[in-house]
């Protein structure tokens, strides 16, 4: 049996690192706020220890992400309100985030979002022409308007069907 924060009764190890878990993985993206971080597959690792300290590891979608600092702080927060105030936020590099590991709940609350989804990575040296659906008519018939687009790990689209843009979280 671990001893959690005074706010919390004595729970087995297991459980009570299954509930900071549970809390952790339900904080939600700054910036695409419909991803939860563990939708998103930043969420890396998470620690209780004996003494109730509580570490999470975390890991940016690229190594200049502005978001992290208000990702540790929504996490910070979130433990708080859950009791847990023994809490360190690790940020890791290495190794570096990739789009396949987004869940695919995450990739379809994207679409339903209104943002295409990242396509399957290929490791391929072989550049292949990029096609993407419309996330609001379905349309095939879409063209590339800038390599970057409201955030750096995204790039702006256009529907020639419905003359709807979008953006379209790039694959890494």
């Amino acid at each position: 049996m671990v001893t959690g924060p005074t706010t919390h009764a004595v729970q087995p190890a297991a459980s009570l690192a299954a509930e900071v878990r549970a809390v952790v993985a339900a904080v939600p993206d700054p910036e695409v706020p419909v991803l939860t971080i563990d939708d998103l597959g930043i969420l890396r690792d998470v620690r209780v220890d004996g003494d109730g300290h509580v570490e999470v590891t975390i890991t940016p979608t690229y190594s200049g992400c502005p978001a992290m600092e208000a990702i540790s702080a929504d996490v910070t927060a979130a433990l708080a309100q859950r009791g847990f105030h023994d809490v360190s936020v690790r940020l890791v590099l290495a190794p570096a985030w990739t789009t396949d590991w987004m869940s695919e709940a995450g990739k379809a609350k994207l679409l339903e979002y209104g943002v295409a989804p990242p396509q399957p990575r290929s490791d391929s040296k072989v550049l292949v022409a990029l096609t993407l659906r419309c996330p609001q008519c379905g349309s095939p018939d879409t063209r590339e308007l800038s390599r970057f687009g409201s955030t750096a790990c995204k790039s702006l689209w256009a529907c020639n069907a419905c003359r709807e843009p979008f953006d379209h979280f790039k694959a890494h």
